[in-house]
């Protein structure tokens, strides 16, 4: 069976300002092709299919339809990640057209999505929603004091109910049924980009990648960077990646959809990457305003730029002349050489930055004093309450 593993799409993002969704469209358009010329057999989404909870509502209408015009050549398997709401996206779930497949319950995990194609191949298809573990605890287990609060200890209780289903299935059939797991979780190993936002519980925000060993193919979502990641047992595991970078740190990526061959004997042979259509380069130059308004900054007029200028002082006008130099910078940052690096490092927050360790980090440069773990308690706490609000609002 021939399968689309492709994730994050996070509709509805914006890059530094710039509105992302004609370039989502465009993604898109080249999926739609894909699944046609290349006979897919289904297309699995491992997650954050939207880049927030409430998405806007142009967002939905491209999601919709991007779903319908999918469904019209394959199967589509669909799961939430931790920027979607699982209630929202997986409202009228019930009511999709046979091909469209949204799994975002978690009761839901060990019943399977079962493909069958045209000459009678089967594949079992577990789509695991992202599980926050304070909200999958109490599903997962009737004593929910059972399991411990972590990402490791909820996503290998929802493993463990897939193994036994595939078990019970093995035994009642005279062929071992082939399986893919879709997953939405930092699985140890991987590597991050700025643009993930963090998923903490406790202070771990990880997941071992042994947990997932007994199936054929773990298609997993959350990081934006394509690579596979090693240690999971007779599993083949691997973040498609997102299909458009979203940070400066994701400016050498090569963003792609993978196409999975399974059959009963696991996976066969390597995934085929298969490049998405980049909207715009991203770069980063540095030098002196001089040199950015010379040949230095000659090839990346047409790119979106973060600019860093390095004159001792601040150049007079230094923006509205590197943006007229440069009409898709993004960045502007004067940064003279030798001065602060240390200092500006520190500062640096993106979505991945651990909230805790952000307000942690400005108490003690106002106070000058690191918060007591008592403190430190106190706003771990109040923030896990705030996600917990952020998810039933």
């Amino acid at each position: 069976m021939r399968i689309l593993h492709t994730s994050d799409w996070h509709i509805g993002r914006t890059l530094h300002g710039v509105d992302l969704l004609q370039h989502h469209a465009t993604y898109f358009d080249h999926l739609v092709d894909l699944v046609g010329q290349e006979d897919i057999d289904a297309v699995v989404v491992s997650g954050d299919i939207y880049d927030r909870a409430i998405p806007p509502v142009d967002a939905v209408e491209l999601l919709y339809e991007t779903l319908a015009r999918l469904s019209e050549k394959t199967q589509i398997v669909v799961t939430p990640g931790n920027h979607d709401s699982a209630i929202r996206l997986g409202f009228g779930a019930s009511l999709m057209r046979p091909s469209i497949h949204i799994r975002s319950l978690i009761r839901d995990i060990a019943r399977p999505v079962e493909l069958v194609t045209t000459n009678g191949e089967e594949l079992l298809v577990y789509a695991l929603p992202y599980l926050d573990p304070d909200a999958a605890r109490p599903q997962l287990s009737e004593d929910s004091q059972g399991i411990a609060r972590s990402h490791e200890a909820v996503m290998s209780a929802a493993m463990s109910a897939v193994r036994s289903d595939l078990s019970v299935r093995e035994s009642r059939s005279s062929a071992r049924p082939a399986s893919l797991v879709m997953a939405h979780a930092f699985v140890v190993g991987g590597q991050p980009s700025e643009s993930e936002r963090d998923i903490r519980i406790g202070g771990v925000d990880s997941v071992p990648s042994g947990v997932f060993d007994g199936v054929d193919y773990v298609a997993l979502g959350h990081l934006h960077g394509p690579q596979v990641v090693k240690g999971a047992g007779s599993a083949v595991a691997r973040y498609s990646g997102s299909p458009l970078a979203f940070s400066f740190s994701e400016m050498n990526h090569k963003k792609s959809s993978a196409l999975v061959e399974i059959g009963q004997d696991g996976v066969r042979g390597e995934p085929q990457l298969f490049a998405a259509p980049v909207p715009r380069k991203l770069s980063e130059v540095s030098g002196t305003m001089d040199e950015l308004l010379g040949a230095t900054g000659e090839k990346y007029v047409d790119d979106w730029l973060r600019v860093y200028v390095t004159d001792q002082r601040r150049p007079q006008e230094m923006n509205a002349r590197l943006k007229a130099r440069f009409p898709h910078a993004l960045v502007m940052q004067h940064r003279p050489v030798g001065v602060g690096e240390t200092a500006r490092a520190a500062i640096t927050v993106t979505q991945a930055s651990n909230p805790a360790e952000v307000a942690s980090r400005f108490i003690e440069d106002v106070t000058l004093t690191p918060p007591t773990p008592q403190e430190r308690k106190v706003l771990e706490d109040a923030i896990d309450l705030a996600r917990a609000q952020e998810k039933s609002a």
